[in-house]
């Protein structure tokens, strides 16, 4: 990741990378921005210390690599380094048959797999994917970076804010923004799986599709690596990449097929709200700070217009304290849902942020409340809806 004031750092890093020569073998790399190209040139192993000091060496393997030297103690602000495997160009940097730059627009179904191993400290797990908008850049990208922590230890949080939650590839994911850089800026954007993991395969297309639906990613904006590594704060040695993959077409369609975030922004009208601080609309905004409450009553009932008839996937549920512990999740092409086909059912629900598989088609779609878990109304922060 790069962090506001580090732009000399970057700079340094760019040069590193254009004037060390490229080594063609598994080798272990000390130098603060050395590289090396592994597996036959397909993919690039790099230090990558640029916040701190003391000396970080790696061992690069056939497709992947560990962290043997350097235990790192930062009391907080950026992380100390980022050492990755990637595919793609990065300053100049690049791999080759990676297929990248690849425009979003153009996207079939990109995957990544990544197998890692963790050890003590403060540290983060996560792919770095950037964006630009031209297809070869030499320097910093200008467009988005796309973050996706696989698993994470200690305090250390991503740069920005949380501005929601999401639920797809199997999992749930807070979602964070922040704009980083002057000349040029870019979008930092995190997905911060809830449930961690030391094994993942992401279908790139998922995240980028919530991203653009945020308005953080434009799709005729080119990805130009991809790339995996670790963030330390505290520690270091241990870590490692047991395996590294990506594949630009993928074998199969991710955890909502390829799909995007339908909900979002669009019409929403509900039985009731507690009071006109908290309407219908609120839980479709993609603001995780406001939300819909309804009357202190059992029965109520929340519904979203897609804009059109839909396949749906995936349905998150991001509650306030006053959650349904009874509830359906419906669909319909009528919006008084005079017909309707119930996506799931929910007898124990317990709160919180929950992620449902689905499979149904229809325009309308309905949050029925049978059985409230408070005295209070049912409040929600975000309905997400994804589907194609």
């Amino acid at each position: 990741m790069a962090w506001p004031g580090l732009l000399s750092a970057l700079l340094l890093a760019a040069l590193s990378l254009l004037t060390a020569p490229s080594a063609h073998a598994a080798t272990t790399i000390c130098d603060k921005f050395g590289s090396t190209h592994v597996s036959g040139d397909t993919y690039v192993v790099q230090n990558d210390e640029w916040g701190d000091t003391i000396q970080q060496c790696i061992n690069a393997t056939d497709d992947g690599f560990q962290y043997t030297t350097g235990y790192h103690n930062l009391s907080g602000g950026a992380p100390a380094a980022y050492p990755s495997i990637y595919v793609g160009c990065h300053y100049g940097n690049c791999s080759t048959g990676s297929g990248l730059p690849l425009q979003v627009s153009a996207f079939a179904n990109p995957t990544s797999s990544v197998d890692f191993t963790t050890a003590d400290g403060q540290w983060d797990a996560a792919y770095d994917i950037w964006f630009d908008s031209t297809p070869n850049p030499t320097g910093q990208n200008d467009g988005a970076e796309l973050m996706i922590w696989a698993n994470h230890a200690g305090p250390p949080q991503p740069f920005g804010a949380k501005v929601g939650t999401v639920g797809f590839e199997g999992a749930v994911w807070d979602v964070w923004y922040g704009r980083q850089g002057t000349s040029p800026a870019w979008n930092t954007v995190s997905y911060v799986r809830q449930q961690s993991a030391n094994a993942v395969t992401v279908n790139i297309r998922d995240f980028t599709d919530d991203m653009a639906a945020r308005g953080y990613l434009s799709t005729a904006w080119y990805m130009t690596s991809v790339q995996f590594g670790f963030e330390p704060w505290v520690g270091g040695p241990g870590l490692g990449v047991n395996s590294f993959s990506y594949d630009p077409h993928g074998t199969g369609t991710g955890g909502t097929g390829g799909a995007g975030l339908l909900s979002q922004g669009h019409d929403a009208w509900a039985s009731s709200s507690e009071t006109t601080d908290y309407p219908a609309s609120n839980a479709v905004d993609g603001n995780a700070s406001t939300r819909w409450s309804s009357c202190f009553c059992d029965g109520q009932w929340l519904n979203v217009d897609l804009g059109a008839s839909h396949r749906l996937s995936n349905i998150t549920l991001n509650w306030e304290a006053a959650y349904a512990s009874a509830f359906k999740l419906q669909v319909s092409d009528d919006p008084a849902f005079g017909t309707w086909s119930d996506l799931t059912t929910v007898t124990n629900g317990t709160g919180g942020s929950v992620s449902y598989s689905v499979s149904g088609t229809g325009r309308y779609v309905r949050l029925l409340e049978q059985q409230r878990a408070t005295p209070y109304g049912t409040s929600l922060y975000e309905l997400q809806v994804y589907g194609t």
